[in-house]
């Protein structure tokens, strides 16, 4: 199945299904959503493997955390969208997808990155893996995934906003039209798409020049929240609690959240080093892991 999308007065043609592979009497399609998705989880992780030891981490034990982090942050992704979507679930095959031609039904960030976060610090505890330099280096690899990522949100035709109101500056597709009628729409997965990928260039830059363990990893808070707080305002597919959108009120609290501890934690940083003393603000820092 292919269908016409028109993006800034580019008209494409896009298909979901990239290809199919011959099983007996039936094929198995392999969608363009998760070669992509695949595409970015590759990236960071190349990233992380060529960066780890300028995060006094040791790849191996990187690697292991990583192993663990991404099957659960996966389950959380999907468990996140079925808690806040709504909808009741017939079965637990509706939970992975049994049935449905195109697997997941339904993924948020937030529940991957939740469950990534979570299931890491876990692994890195029981792995003997510096948490915060982990969490730092993972936020990095976060951002080149949800950079790339989101482009599987426009193969799919999701993730869009309202009417721009613009005669060139946005996008409709047969699904926009169905779902909100004629007129462009707000390219969402895009402004995430190069929010993100920003993101990543300003956080590389400065993971260089750490001031202490942790200082990545809230800056992604930051940066990400701010960013997807404003775009979850356009979306029309919010996830919801009553009246308010779920990523946009978490948006938020990340965001300020971050923006207190890491201006705090800066500011000690800077008292340290006056006196000569680089030290993490959460726990002692240490030699590269062997």
């Amino acid at each position: 199945m292919s269908y016409e999308v028109v993006i800034f007065g580019i008209k494409l043609t896009l298909s979901p299904v990239a290809f199919s592979i011959p099983l007996g009497s039936r094929h198995w399609d392999i969608y363009w959503y998760g070669i992509i998705i695949a595409t970015g989880f590759l990236l960071a992780l190349i990233y992380g493997i060529k960066n780890a030891s300028r995060f006094n981490l040791n790849t191996d034990r990187m690697l292991d955390v990583v192993l663990v982090a991404t099957p659960v942050a996966i389950l959380s992704a999907r468990a996140y969208y079925v808690i806040f979507d709504g909808e009741p679930l017939g079965s637990i095959g509706d939970f992975f997808g049994f049935g449905n031609s195109s697997g997941f039904s339904g993924l948020a960030i937030y529940g991957g990155v939740i469950g990534a976060f979570v299931s890491g610090a876990v692994m890195c505890k029981i792995r003997k893996v510096k948490i915060l330099d982990m969490f730092d280096i993972a936020a990095v690899g976060f951002l080149i995934g949800q950079g790339i990522g989101r482009w599987g949100n426009f193969v799919n035709q999701e993730a869009y906003g309202s009417f721009t109101g613009s005669t060139w500056w946005g996008m409709e597709s047969e699904r926009t039209v169905a779902e909100m009628g004629e007129g462009l729409v707000h390219p969402c997965f895009l402004y995430e798409s190069v929010w993100c990928i920003a993101g990543f260039f300003v956080l590389n830059y400065f993971s260089k020049k750490r001031r202490f363990s942790g200082q990545i990893s809230l800056m992604y808070c930051v940066w990400y929240g701010f960013g997807r707080a404003v775009i979850e305002l356009l979306r029309t597919d919010s996830l919801m609690i009553g009246n308010f959108r779920v990523s946009c009120l978490l948006s938020l609290c990340i965001c300020i959240a971050g923006a207190v501890l890491l201006a705090v934690n800066l500011r000690r940083a800077a008292e340290n080093a006056k006196t000569g003393d680089y030290s993490t603000v959460f726990e002692e820092n240490g030699e590269p892991q062997n």
